[in-house]
């Protein structure tokens, strides 16, 4: 149960996480995040983490 939650979890950051890189960078626009560096920086570490989590999460799932 929890490497499902894990895996939910991450795919939330995930996208998350995209849709903030990619209004840091301006290819989203209509917020306040549009163009600036900071929500880039945001966007690319918490798409990692989502990543992270979903990798680890798999891995566990797997092992089973």
């Amino acid at each position: 149960m929890r490497t499902w939650i894990g895996i939910v979890v991450g795919i939330l950051c995930f996208l998350l996480g995209g849709l903030w890189f990619l209004q840091g960078i301006g290819v989203v626009g209509g917020s306040f995040m549009t163009g600036s560096r900071l929500w880039l920086f945001i966007g690319l570490v918490v798409l990692i983490a989502g990543l992270t989590l979903i990798y680890n999460s798999a891995r566990r799932l797997r092992r089973r």
